[in-house]
């Protein structure tokens, strides 16, 4: 075994349980299609992907900073591939990111670290991006994202409450309906008048 230091970043799809209810086949392939579309911008970032978890996965990363700004493209890229997809087959991606000493066997990875970033994917919003304070450290004026500060939270079976931003990118991450173009002056529609009985 062996220890050392990773960015670890937790993805999962929102309400997979739901998708695999209403078809089991057609959930398992939508989520297959989106993480085969994400692997390009892991590798991209010099990340891999460890373990795929059926409604998700789990990725390291040597830099904080391309850590982040991978979750961002694969939650654009989600976002994208949504738009072409009927509503029945739309998945919304969570993901959380910490950085933090893990251990390494047999091509698996476990620690606090790994621990900490899948509490971090539990608790942000669909289509957005939950970090730590230490990620938010380290990226913070690299990158040009908005931050949100969600303050402290305490997060199941870790020891301390964590402070947590989020990058939210998630509005886009669930497609919007075009709305219909109005015309730049009032419009009154005259009704024909229906003759009384």
């Amino acid at each position: 075994m062996k220890r050392r230091l990773a960015a670890i970043l937790a993805a999962d799809v929102v309400g997979y349980s739901a998708m695999v209810q209403r078809d089991e086949v057609g959930a398992v392939q939508t989520v297959k299609g989106h993480i085969n579309a994400f692997e390009p911008h892991l590798a991209l970032h010099h990340g891999r992907i460890v373990k795929k978890t059926g409604d998700g996965f789990l990725a390291e990363f040597a830099s904080v900073v391309e850590a982040v700004a991978c979750a961002v493209e694969l939650q654009k890229t989600a976002t994208e591939r949504n738009q072409r997809l009927s509503s029945g087959d739309q998945t919304v991606f969570r993901i959380g990111i910490h950085a933090g000493d893990i251990i390494e066997d047999d091509n698996d990875i476990f620690g606090d670290g790994v621990n900490i970033a899948s509490r971090l994917e539990g608790i942000a919003a669909p289509g957005s991006i939950a970090i730590s304070a230490k990620v938010f450290e380290d990226v913070d004026g690299r990158l040009d994202l908005a931050f949100k500060d969600r303050g402290l939270k305490t997060l199941k079976n870790i020891q301390r409450p964590l402070k947590v931003f989020e990058i939210e990118i998630g509005t886009a991450a669930v497609p919007q309906r075009p709305q219909p173009d109005l015309p730049d002056k009032p419009s009154i529609a005259i009704l024909p008048q229906i003759g009384r009985a």
